[in-house]
């Protein structure tokens, strides 16, 4: 006997033992649990649930898994039913109660919905964490045991579409690399001669909420319920972010900040400058910063507090021969990318930030021109630079999320094609920034850069946040100066 027919009378036998299985309470279930899953409305209602959700890993779970099921479909449904034509099973042997409610008409190897399910749950175990990764699996695994528990389908049509649906979720990243939940830090705890005194109260606690930045009155009430001892200040519309920082920062234990990436780069600096440990609360639109912590909401912010548990990070700096230093904590920029945040601030008012760019980036691709600078003694053309403050696990010339805060490096990323074609890659660096472009796109690693602007004017990005600089600069580290709050484990 061939091989295949081995196997198939196995599948088939297989498939009668299931049938023929009485599981208490599955009854009711996994019929219904089937039907859930046609044209994987489950699992889009799933995603849209998670979208809604205001946690980042959820809604990249959520797209992700949708990018999943959208490879695993059309593979199972269109390539391998088209290709194999197998029959659907006998239902002879199924009771008609478990039945489904109309037979599928399509070929049986093998099962989309097998596929989609396992699509989904790799794609969402990529990205969150077992408490929810754990719940999903055991969905999907439901889904593809009703596929034989109701009669449609033999089970190694459910165990091919697993596969198939596995490896489409897996798939995902080539073009979208995975982010880890958090980054490695050391953790210190409470137990060091500089660390602050950590009270259930948050005495000596200030902290510096902007509105601007997020939902700014919701993040003072949580932090004023969770810590009735600590200080809150709100800053106003015509308030100077850096002075108003800079002066919480010299009469507090622990400096909190709540806003997206530039007010906390503004509040690094005060840090910096007050020898005093920073604590992070999310209140902007990417938090990179805060998230590459594992603080996604205030309420993980407070967490790590009561946790009394530090970590030391490095924070990246623009040296200036005559004036202030300044720091990065994520990433500095110049090029076009500049340009585009200028502009996007000019129009978001009016549009939106996401519509805001979107025009932004349009007119910057039509008008803009290389930068001619030097760098480190080499004359380049730049469309766009990113400097990292560490190294980033993302390609492209957009990094997003880091292993490591406080490995020494700089991670540098530039784009210098010229042409009509670099413009487009250039559009397509910031709309897509995970992609590797090329020709024209190199990346390295140092400890520093120079730059300098043979025409004597550069502006420069720092966490979002553009400002003019002098013509000659430096980017450098300063390894593991920044202390800062992060959750216990």
């Amino acid at each position: 006997m061939s091989l295949t027919r081995r196997l198939n009378k196995l599948d088939r036998w297989a498939f009668e033992a299931v049938a023929q299985a009485h599981l208490p309470g599955f009854e009711y279930v996994l019929p219904r649990l089937s039907r859930a899953a046609d044209n994987s409305l489950l699992w889009f209602g799933t995603a849209a649930a998670f979208g809604l959700t205001r946690r980042p890993h959820l809604r990249r779970a959520a797209l992700r898994g949708v990018i999943g099921i959208s490879v695993a479909s059309p593979v199972a449904n269109l390539a391998g039913k088209h290709a194999f034509r197998r029959k659907r099973p006998i239902l002879d042997l199924v009771p008609q109660g478990r039945r489904r409610w109309a037979v599928p008409t399509s070929h049986a190897f093998p099962s989309g919905h097998s596929a989609a399910a396992t699509a989904f749950a790799t794609a969402v175990a990529m990205e969150t964490r077992p408490r929810v990764a754990l719940p999903i699996a055991g969905v999907a695994a439901a889904v593809a045991l009703s596929r034989v528990y109701t009669g449609a389908h033999y089970p190694g049509d459910v165990l091919a579409g697993m596969g198939i649906g596995a490896l489409s979720g897996i798939a995902t990243r080539l073009v979208w690399p995975a982010r880890p939940s958090i980054s490695h830090v050391v953790r210190t705890g409470g137990v060091e001669c500089d660390s602050p005194t950590v009270t259930e109260d948050g005495q000596g606690v200030i902290a510096v909420v902007n509105p601007d930045a997020g939902p700014g009155p919701s993040i003072a009430d949580a932090v004023s319920r969770q810590l009735p001892a600590a200080e809150i200040v709100e800053l106003g519309p015509e308030d100077d972010v850096g002075t108003i920082l800079d002066k919480a920062a010299g009469r507090a234990e622990v400096l909190a900040v709540a806003g997206g990436d530039g007010t906390m780069n503004a509040g690094a600096q005060a840090a910096l400058k007050h020898d005093v440990p920073l604590l992070p609360i999310p209140g902007g639109t990417l938090n990179r910063f805060a998230r590459t912590l594992g603080i996604e909401t205030a309420a993980d912010a407070i967490a790590a507090y009561r946790g009394a548990c530090l970590t030391r990070v490095d924070v990246g700096r623009v040296e200036q021969s005559a004036s202030e230093d300044l720091i990065f904590l994520n990433t500095a920029s110049f090029g076009a990318y500049t340009d585009m945040v200028d502009r996007r601030e000019r129009l978001e008012d009016r549009l939106g930030k996401w519509p805001a760019l979107a025009v932004a980036a349009t007119r910057v691709l039509r008008n803009w021109e290389p930068q001619e600078v030097v760098i480190d003694d080499r004359l380049r053309h730049v469309w766009l630079a990113f400097v990292g403050n560490c190294e980033y696990g993302t390609r492209g010339t957009t990094p997003t999320w880091r292993r490591r805060l406080s490995d020494g490096r700089l991670d540098i990323r530039l784009i210098t094609t010229k042409g009509s074609s670099g413009r487009l890659r250039a559009l397509a660096a910031v709309l897509v920034g995970h992609l590797r472009l090329t020709p024209g796109y190199s990346a390295w690693h140092a400890g520093a850069m120079r730059l300098s602007a043979p025409e004597g004017e550069l502006r420069i990005a720092r966490d979002g946040e553009t400002c003019s600089v002098q013509p000659s600069v430096v980017f450098a580290k300063h390894a593991a100066a920044l202390r800062v709050f992060c959750p216990p484990s």
